[in-house]
Formats: structure tokens, C-alpha cells, sequence
């Protein structure tokens, strides 16, 4: 008698994954990036608002109602409440939805494609590219891209390129690590080139104001009529400054008119210039600005940027961070035309490019590898 498993011949469920039947695998990895995506909703919401990812558990952010689990499964669960709260019936925004499908597809293509025959790789792309979906909707809602998932992706890439070598097309643990050592200088080294390189040319951004604004220069950031800006994504260079005329300048014990006005919070130290007249920044508790226009630092990319490449280079190599840059800004010019196209051009100024980055990155991995070996002809390590 031929062996059989479920009533099909056994040759039908080859090949065997880690002694489990490759379909099972497949239904189970997509199920695993459902759970993920879930998780992931919450990593969304909660770490650019620095609170925990663990604790409290799941709730709703309006009545702070705990979730049970039978209302939190993935997908069902949201479409089992229609989208709403079941205690309070707000509304649950899409993305939740969106990100447990997207999530659950990209698991089960990275499976179909690598699991067969690299299942560690498969593995660990599945956690690099949790990680881009984490990134890519804290970015576009936050305009940042936490150092928890950057540096984080830098540390387990180069711990994964040991036990999956095969990421970088490589056969052991050591070229594996080297590999991975060479991407995280080269990811980056390249960008943090082109960040420098783009502040001498493109430093300064006049942002204009609907007639005469209140500008102020808070403890913690700048708060433009559009919200607030940390002083961090301003100032790191000495250089960094921020320029406006004032036509009215409160101080907490004088005011000042019609004067230019230059703050630098990266200098050492810290500087105030009103006028003619140069001020300890430190001994400044408030300061606040009447302008119609203020020029702030610019940054072709952000430091998270920075930090975004050298972990993908952990992750895929050198080769792929060079390939990532210049097709990230092709997708980003692509973007930001099509959107010209459609009288939407301010929605491009509203958009991190970490979203292009990882995007790139995927696009790599799925292809952009062998474009590279035919167009080069270089060697992947």
C-alpha cells in the first residue's frame, strides 16, 4: 500500500519543511502573518506615542474598553463588528483591517517563494518586512521611524545573517556576518553622505504663513500653525538655524518689532539673535514670534533614514542599500509626479520617504537581486 496523509498520496505534500508538509507550512505562515499584522496595528498606534507595545493589553482608544480575545482575531473580528467598537461603537479605523491582510499576504509570498527551499530565509525576511510595514505607517502618519525598529533591524539583521546566510547568497555563518557588517557601513554610510550632501544644497525651506502667524518656540519643539515640530528633526548641527522677520517678538520680560530673529539650539552654546543683539538661549523660558514666514534646516532625508538603510543592509547586503537608494528616489519622483498630475503636489510634503525605502527594498528582494547580476554582472557577496 502507498503511504497517504488525509487521503492523498504522500508524494503530493512534498516538499517536507522542518517534517511538516510544505502546504500545512503555507497555510500556517499565512496565518502567522495575520497574527503578526494584528500585533503590528498595535506597535503602529502605540510607539511613536512612546507607550508600551505589551501593556495595557489590546482595548479601545476611546472608552479604553479591554478587547477579549474573540473580538480581537484578525480580519474576522473586524468585519464580525463591522468596523466598530462593540462597547462604545466608535469607529475602527480601516488600517486595522488593511494592515492584518497586508500583513498575511506578504508572509504567505515571501513563504511561496523562498520557503520551499531557504525556509530560514524565509523566516527572516518575514521579520524584516514586519518591520517595513511597522515603519511605513508610523512614517506616513508620524514623519518618523522609531530607533526601536532602525536600530533594532540593525542588531537582529546581523544576528540572522549568522543563522541565515542565505540572505546575502552566502553558505556560512561567518560571510554571512560579514556581509551583513559590510551593508549596515555601506546602508548607512551612502545615506548619511547623501543627508550631508543634500543639506549643503538644499538646506533652508521657507515655509509661508497665512497672513501674520503666531510662531513659538516651546520647551520641547517649534509649533507652527500647522503643529508642532521637535527641535530634534531641526537642530544636530551647530549650523542648523531658523530665521523669520518678526514684526512682533515676546520674550517673557520685553518685546521687540520688525526684527530679524535666528535661533540655533545645536550650537554650543545654544544661541538667540534678535536683531543685533545676541541672547543666551538657555535663559530664554518663552519665546514667541508674530511672522508671515519662517525658513527652516532641511534634510534631503532624515537621520531615521539613516539608521532605516543601515538595517536593511544588516538584513540584505550592501548591494541591496545601494540599489534601495536609487530606487526609492525613482519611486519618489514617480509618486510626486503622478500626484502633481492629479492637483494633489501638497500631498507630497506630507510624505516620509521611508515608505519609498522599504518599498525598494521589497522590490529587491523580489527581483531587483538578479536585475542587479544581469545589468552588472557583480557579484551578491
Amino acid at each position: 500500500m502507498n503511504p497517504s496523509f488525509l487521503g492523498l498520496p504522500f508524494e503530493w505534500w512534498y516538499p517536507v519543511v522542518w517534517g511538516i508538509p510544505y502546504p500545512i507550512w503555507t497555510v500556517t505562515w499565512t496565518i502567522l502573518g495575520l497574527i503578526v499584522g494584528s500585533f503590528l496595528n498595535v506597535v503602529i498606534h502605540r510607539m511613536p506615542r512612546d507607550e508600551s507595545v505589551v501593556t495595557p493589553p489590546s482595548h479601545c482608544p476611546h472608552c479604553n474598553e479591554r478587547i477579549p480575545l474573540r473580538y480581537n482575531l484578525p480580519v474576522i473580528s473586524w468585519i464580525w463588528l463591522r468596523g466598530r467598537c462593540r462597547s462604545c461603537s466608535a469607529p475602527i479605523s480601516p488600517r486595522y483591517l488593511g494592515v492584518e491582510i497586508l500583513t498575511g499576504g506578504i508572509f504567505l509570498l515571501t513563504w511561496l517563494v523562498f520557503g520551499a527551499q531557504q525556509p530560514e530565509v524565509a523566516l527572516a525576511l518575514s521579520l524584516l518586512f514586519a518591520g517595513f510595514i511597522a515603519a511605513t505607517f508610523i512614517d506616513l502618519e508620524h514623519l518618523i521611524i522609531p530607533d526601536e525598529i532602525t536600530l533594532g533591524g540593525v542588531v537582529v539583521g546581523f544576528l540572522l545573517s549568522a543563522l541565515a546566510p542565505g540572505l546575502h547568497g552566502a553558505e556560512t555563518a561567518a560571510q554571512g556576518l560579514k556581509a551583513s557588517g559590510l551593508g549596515i557601513a555601506v546602508g548607512g554610510g551612502v545615506v548619511y553622505a547623501v543627508l550631508r550632501g543634500g543639506k549643503l544644497l538644499f538646506g533652508r525651506q521657507r515655509v509661508g504663513l497665512e497672513g501674520t502667524q503666531r510662531v513659538v518656540f516651546h520647551e520641547s519643539g517649534l509649533i507652527l500653525p500647522s503643529g508642532e515640530i521637535p527641535y530634534w528633526e531641526l537642530f544636530y548641527r551647530p549650523s542648523d538655524t531658523v530665521r523669520c522677520h518678526g514684526k512682533r517678538i515676546e520674550l517673557s520680560d520685553r518685546c521687540f518689532r520688525d526684527q530679524t530673529i535666528e535661533v540655533r539650539l545645536a550650537a554650543t552654546p545654544a544661541e538667540l539673535r534678535i536683531g543685533n543683539e545676541t541672547l543666551a538661549a538657555e535663559g530664554e523660558p518663552y519665546l514667541a514670534v508674530e511672522t508671515d514666514r519662517i525658513d527652516l534646516p532641511r534634510e534631503a532625508m532624515g537621520l531615521g533614514d539613516v539608521k532605516f538603510m543601515a538595517a536593511i543592509g544588516a538584513f540584505l547586503g550592501w548591494q541591496a542599500t545601494v540599489f534601495s537608494l536609487f530606487a526609492s528616489a525613482v519611486l519618489g519622483t514617480a509618486i510626486a509626479l503622478i500626484l502633481i498630475a492629479l492637483g494633489r503636489q501638497q500631498w507630497s510634503g506630507r510624505l516620509g520617504y521611508g515608505p519609498y525605502i522599504a518599498a525598494a527594498a521589497m522590490i529587491w528582494v523580489f527581483g531587483g537581486r538578479h536585475w542587479w547580476m544581469e545589468w552588472f554582472s557583480w557579484p551578491l557577496s
